[in-house]
């Protein structure tokens, strides 16, 4: 098996177990929201702390359900996702041609000298 293959596949076991080992060992069964988002954990601390305490400013936009936030916000990541992949992606094209570029180079004088030696 090559490295890469090898390294892809820890990755992918490790994501795995990031999203089920909560899951496996009932983390969070003692709260009313088990995996709610910190958003929601810092405005619940907060309120505990400072009860009177009134937010400095309100979202653009209130999204009707907790649904539709959590579809956002995939939406947002998978975006974002989407554009390093591009990036990365071009990179790596872009190096990849620079090397066929110089090694195309490097063929071509080589066969002139070839040619300039008979």
């Amino acid at each position: 098996m090559k490295r890469n293959t090898r390294i892809n596949l820890l990755l992918l076991l490790a994501v795995a177990a990031l999203a089920v080992l909560p899951l496996v060992f009932g983390l969070g069964d003692h709260k009313a929201e088990p995996f709610a988002g910190s958003d929601a954990e810092a405005e619940t601390a907060i309120t505990d702390i400072e009860p009177d305490y009134k937010p400095w400013f309100s979202p653009l936009y209130e999204p009707p359900s907790g649904e539709i936030e959590s579809a956002l916000f995939a939406v947002q990541a998978a975006l974002g996702a989407g554009v390093l992949a591009y990036y990365f992606g071009l990179r790596r094209g872009r190096r990849q041609g620079t090397r066929e570029q110089h090694e195309r180079a490097e063929r071509t004088e080589w066969a002139e000298q070839l040619h300039e030696d008979a």
